[in-house]
């Protein structure tokens, strides 16, 4: 599988991301907030991710997208992960990451927490398809 984010692996739709957000179910790993919906419209990527920075903890818009690059990068380099689960089906997971810490956490803690929340994604989808 390719390491790669493209545009369409992006949640955009005003309506999806409307019923991601009436819909879905969540959970919570810090710094994140996580919101999930799984949709049975089948797309060319089985997961589709929202990433969103509050303004409200990083007022510089700077911060704020260094801290969307570093999850980006942590979910491009382990989304295989919940990626084998979800292919095949006839639907799609959609993934809203909020993040909620004040603070800029290195790499490392965001990659730690990204691969945390593939692998209860993936357990949850399991759980859902049996």
């Amino acid at each position: 599988m390719k390491q790669t984010f493209k545009k369409e692996e992006r949640l955009h739709s005003k309506k999806r991301i409307g019923r991601l957000f009436s819909e879905g179910e969540g959970f919570f790993i810090y710094p994140f907030k996580v919101v999930y919906k799984i949709i049975p419209e089948a797309s060319d990527y089985p997961v589709q991710l929202l990433i969103s920075v509050s303004k409200q903890k990083f007022k510089h818009a700077v911060k704020r997208n260094r801290v969307k690059r570093l999850i980006r990068e942590a979910y491009r380099k382990n989304k295989s992960v919940v990626y084998e689960q979800v292919e095949g089906d006839k639907s799609t997971l959609l993934v809203g990451l909020i993040y909620v810490a004040d603070t800029i956490m290195d790499y490392r803690q965001i990659e730690k927490k990204i691969i945390l929340i593939l692998q209860r994604l993936k357990n949850r989808d399991e759980q859902i398809n049996r």
